[in-house]
C-alpha cells in the first residue's frame, strides 16, 4: 500500500493553473525524486501535499491520500487542526533555504526543542536534552555547545543539518526534502544526503526528494518523476530514466547535465592577460590573537582566449581570491598583474538579482560601464546596448524592462552583457551559473563559450561544481583551506588527479559513475 498517493492533482494561483493532473506515488520505505527545471511545478506539488501553498495557491482538483486517508479537504482549508497534526508528525519537511527557515534571533537548540514541544513530544529540560540528541544524530559535532549558538554562527551545511534534525524530530513516516542541497558544494552535499539517507532508513521513513539535479536523483532514489510545465511527463526507475530517457523533455534534461566527457579543445599558447603572484589574505578574528589566513600564497596565470577555473568547497578561499583579483579586497601581500587597465576586467556574480539595481531598466544596467568611463554619447550607447543584447541572445524589446520582469537566466544574460560592454580582456565569473537550473545553466555556459570564441575574451571562473568546470575550462586550480593543492590542464587534473583532496571532490559528484 502506498504511503503517499497523489491522483490527478490540479493547483492554481488565483486564476492561473500551474499544476495539471499530477499522479505521484511514494511507497513505504521508498525514495522517490521529482525532477524538472525551475517552474516545472515540482515544489508546488510538494507544497500542496503538505498544505503549504503560498499566497493565493489552492488545490482545485484531484486527491491527496496519506496512508489511505483522503486528506484533500484538510489541505483545502476545511480542517486546519488535521493539517497541523499532519505536519511534523506524519510528514516532515526539509526546506531549501535554511537561513529563511531558521529564526536568526533564537538559539539553535531552542528552535529544535520548540518542534518537540509543539507536537507534544517533550517539554522543558527533556525537550532541550532531546534537541541535543537530534542535532548529534544529524551530524552536528559538539552538539551540546553548538545548540547554544545562533544560525549565523553555522555554515550552510550545518544549518541544513539543523533543518533535517527538526524535520525528523517527530519521527514522521514521510520526509519531503525540497532542494535540500542545491546551495551546497559537492562534498557537503554528499555528507548531507548520506545523513539524510541513514536517518530515514533507521526510522523506516519514506523520502520524497525535490530536485533539479537528475544525476543526484538517480544516485539517491529508487524512482524518478519528471515534471515539465506543471505536468508529469515521465516516471520510472531512477537508473533507467537517467540511462534511457523516453520523453523528449527528459532527454533534454539528461543532455544538459554537465558531464565528464571530453574536455574543451586546447588553445595554442597565448599571452597572459592576468598574473597572480603569491597572493595572501589575512583577517583579524575577534577574540583571537592570531590572524586567520583565508588565502595562502596563491599564484596562477590566465591566458588570452582561455578559461581558468578555480574549484573547491565552501571556505576554500576561491571567492576571496576572485575578490582580490577584482580589487574588491586588498591583499595582505602578493600582487595582481592585469594586462590593461581597470576597464579591461569586469565581473559576473552569482546572484544577478542582487547585483542588478531593481529600479533601473535593462538598458541603463547594461550601459552603466559606458557611462562610468564616459564612452560615447547617448545615441552610441543605445546602439551598443542593442549589439550587446544581440550578443547574449536577448531580444532588444527587453531593453526597457526591469530585472523583476526577467527570468533568472535572462537576468544572468543581462549581467554578462554589462560585463562585455567595455570589451574587456578578462571576465571574472563568481559562481555565475550555480543558482540556475540545469537547462538554463547549459544555455549560459554555451553562451560564455561562444562569446569566448567570437570575442577572444578570457574567463576566471569560480565554481564549486567540478562538472561545470570540466565543461567550460581549459585550466584549473583546486583550492583547499586557502591553498592551491593541485593545478594544471583540466584534462590532466580531472583524469589523473594527484592530490587526495582532488580525488575526494571528484568522487563526490552525483551520477558520475552512471
Amino acid at each position: 500500500m502506498s504511503l503517499l498517493k497523489i491522483e490527478g492533482l490540479d493547483v492554481a494561483y488565483g486564476s492561473s493553473a500551474v499544476v495539471h493532473g499530477v499522479d505521484l506515488e511514494v511507497g513505504r520505505g521508498r525514495r522517490v525524486a521529482v525532477v524538472g527545471a525551475s517552474g516545472s511545478g515540482k515544489s508546488t506539488t510538494a507544497a500542496a501535499a503538505i498544505g503549504l501553498l503560498p499566497g493565493r495557491g489552492r488545490i482545485t482538483g484531484g486527491r491527496v491520500l496519506l496512508d489511505g486517508e483522503d486528506i484533500t479537504p484538510a489541505l483545502q482549508g476545511k480542517d486546519e487542526r488535521r493539517v497541523r497534526r499532519l505536519r511534523g508528525r506524519q510528514i516532515g519537511l526539509v526546506p531549501q533555504d535554511p537561513m529563511s527557515n531558521l529564526n536568526p534571533s533564537a538559539r539553535i537548540g531552542r528552535q529544535v526543542a520548540e518542534t518537540l514541544t509543539v507536537h507534544g513530544l517533550a517539554r522543558g529540560a527533556a525537550a532541550r536534552s532531546r534537541a541535543v540528541e537530534l542535532l548529534e544524530e544529524a551530524g552536528i559535532p559538539d552538539a551540546a555547545r553548538r545548540a547554544k549558538q545562533y544560525p549565523h554562527e553555522f555554515s550552510g551545511g550545518m544549518r541544513q543539518r539543523v533543518l533535517i534534525a527538526m524535520a525528523l524530530a517527530a519521527e514522521p513516516e514521510l520526509l519531503i526534502a525540497d532542494e535540500p542541497t542545491s546551495a551546497l558544494d559537492v562534498t557537503v552535499q554528499r555528507q548531507i544526503l548520506d545523513h539524510l539517507e541513514r536517518l530515514t532508513a533507521a526510522r523506516g521513513a519514506s523520502l520524497l526528494l525535490i530536485t533539479h539535479d537528475l544525476a543526484l536523483a538517480a544516485d539517491r532514489c529508487d524512482e524518478v518523476v519528471v515534471m515539465s510545465e506543471g505536468r508529469v511527463v515521465e516516471t520510472g526507475q531512477a537508473s533507467r530514466v537517467l540511462r534511457e530517457p523516453a520523453h523528449e523533455y527528459t532527454q533534454k534534461l539528461v543532455a544538459a547535465v554537465p558531464g565528464f566527457g571530453a574536455a574543451r579543445a586546447e588553445v595554442a599558447e597565448t599571452r597572459e592577460v592576468l598574473r597572480v603572484e603569491n597572493l595572501v589574505k589575512e583577517y583579524r578574528v575577534r577574540g583571537r590573537r592570531e590572524r586567520m589566513r583565508a588565502v595562502d600564497d596563491v599564484s596562477f596565470v590566465v591566458r588570452a582566449g582561455t578559461t581558468t577555473a578555480v574549484v573547491g568547497e565552501s571556505g576554500s578561499g576561491k571567492t576571496t581570491t576572485a575578490r582580490m583579483v577584482l580589487g574588491l579586497e586588498t591583499p595582505t601581500s602578493g600582487r595582481v598583474v592585469l594586462d590593461g587597465g581597470r576597464r579591461d576586467m569586469q565581473p559576473v556574480f552569482q546572484d544577478p538579482f542582487g547585483s542588478l539595481d531593481p529600479t533601473k531598466t535593462v538598458e541603463r544596467l547594461i550601459d552603466e560601464p559606458l557611462r562610468v568611463f564616459s564612452v560615447g554619447d547617448g545615441r552610441s550607447r543605445r546602439e551598443r546596448v542593442g549589439e550587446l543584447l544581440d550578443q547574449v541572445a536577448l531580444s532588444r524589446s527587453l531593453a526597457q524592462r526591469r530585472p523583476v520582469e526577467l527570468s533568472g537566466g535572462q537576468r544572468q544574460r543581462v549581467a554578462i552583457a554589462r560585463a562585455l560592454a567595455l570589451n574587456p580582456k578578462l571576465v571574472v565569473c563568481d559562481e555565475a551559473v550555480s543558482a540556475l537550473d540545469v537547462l538554463v545553466q547549459r544555455q549560459v555556459l554555451q553562451l560564455l563559450e561562444r562569446l569566448q570564441v567570437e570575442l577572444g575574451v578570457s574567463y576566471l571562473f569560480i565554481t564549486h561544481d567540478l562538472a561545470v568546470a570540466r565543461s567550460i575550462a581549459h585550466d584549473v586550480l583546486v583550492m583547499r583551506r586557502g591553498q592551491v593543492v593541485e593545478a594544471g590542464k583540466i584534462s590532466d587534473v580531472f583524469d589523473n588527479p594527484q592530490h587526495p583532496y582532488t580525488r575526494e571532490l571528484l568522487s563526490a559528484i552525483p551520477g558520475r559513475a552512471a
